[in-house]
């Protein structure tokens, strides 16, 4: 039995960055079932940093991260770089792309509005005319995030702050013995602390109830991301993170290639999600109806599970019926670029310590207090 303060199930990034906030606080030990760190989501992100998403909380709580990218403590590789985001409307998104850009300016000092030049002088294979693009909006203060480095950034943190790392620890078994949560894992191995912490993603429901907590209400839904070739001769260093305003398409330059997504969200039991072959050819389809590049072939696809509390909000907070049993999930499709507002939160709720300011964003906006009742 290996005993500490903190016991945190699931190793993607909300484990991982609460992990080493909680540092210099106790003995913390990280749990993920897989044998790699963020498997099943935060390495299967885009990784970018924007405020097209979520609602002004998740704007804040992003908003406020943005200083940890951009100057990473020591023990941190270099976790970003800038590259703009490019939000697109056709005729009928024009009045969701005004609220849109109205948010933006309030939160980002590097908006423009554009004309068709100017979002062809950012990205020359948008389709543009009365039949597709009629207006967009650039942010050049976008950041695109490096999921792995910040990933092992944490983990490198924890393992220096004296806690522990340890994968392939699934879980079999989670029991409250009077004074300490006892984790057993599916090869035996038992973990033991005072404060459990729930930062298992998908599983966050399946694990509350191997816990016999009350379940949050955590849903996991289905995203599909594409890879297609650039256009022969195209230089894709300076294209921008291109999204609809309507949340139906986005595509992001990486590596000389293109990412493509439908932006869906299926709901999906927790699993090693797949990509389906209709969802395959949406994003396809999408692709053709927003720029003119028509692709020859999909050289790669892959899909990742989003989580979401009913509210789409993030969730921190002890459960109500459970002594020391610590929510931190339901952080979405937004979980890396909120990653240090969320973990300095949750640290905040877990020791009693004064939380940071945040520009608006209290404790009360995330806590799990909101969910039960």
């Amino acid at each position: 039995m290996d005993s500490a303060d903190f016991v945190i199930v699931g190793g993607g990034i909300a484990g991982l960055s609460l992990a080493a906030q909680l540092g210099g606080t106790g003995r913390t030990v990280v749990l993920e079932g897989e044998q790699a760190l963020g498997y099943h989501s935060s390495g299967r992100s885009v990784t970018f940093s924007h405020y097209g998403i979520g609602n002004a909380t998740v704007r804040a709580l992003t908003r406020w991260s943005r200083g940890f990218f951009l100057a990473p403590p020591d023990g941190f590789a270099p976790l970003c770089h800038r590259m703009p985001a490019l939000f697109v409307a056709t005729a009928e998104m024009l009045d969701t792309l005004a609220a849109l850009e109205a948010t933006t300016r309030g939160l980002s000092p590097g908006v423009e509005s554009l004309d068709a030049g100017g979002m062809r002088a950012l990205c020359p294979v948008l389709r543009l005319g009365d039949d597709a693009i009629v207006a967009g909006f650039a942010d050049h203060d976008g950041l695109k995030l490096d999921a792995d480095a910040l990933l092992q950034g944490y983990a490198r943190a924890v393992r220096a702050g004296g806690g522990r790392v340890e994968t392939d620890a699934a879980i079999a078994a989670i029991a409250h013995d009077g004074s300490a949560w006892v984790v057993t894992a599916r090869d035996g191995r038992r973990w033991t602390a005072p404060v459990l912490v729930n930062a298992a993603g998908a599983w966050a429901d399946a694990v509350a109830a191997l816990a016999g907590v009350a379940p949050l209400g955590v849903t996991p839904l289905r995203r599909t991301i594409i890879v297609v070739d650039a256009p022969d001769g195209a230089d894709t260093r300076g294209w921008p993170f291109v999204k609809s305003a309507v949340d139906d398409f986005y595509l992001m330059p990486e590596s000389g290639r293109l990412l493509v997504s439908p932006v869906d969200e299926t709901p999906s039991a927790p699993c090693d999600a797949q990509p389906e072959e209709y969802d395959i050819a949406v994003a396809a389809d999408r692709l053709t109806h927003f720029t003119t590049i028509v692709p020859r072939r999909i050289g790669h696809s892959w899909a990742g599970l989003r989580s979401f509390a009913r509210d789409r909000v993030p969730a921190a907070g002890f459960a109500p019926d459970a002594p020391g049993f610590f929510w931190l999930a339901g952080q979405g499709g937004y979980g890396l670029q909120t990653a240090p507002a969320m973990a300095a939160i949750a640290a905040a709720l877990i020791t009693g310590a004064p939380a940071p300011d945040m520009a608006g964003v209290t404790p009360a906006a995330v806590t799990v207090d909101r969910l039960y009742g």
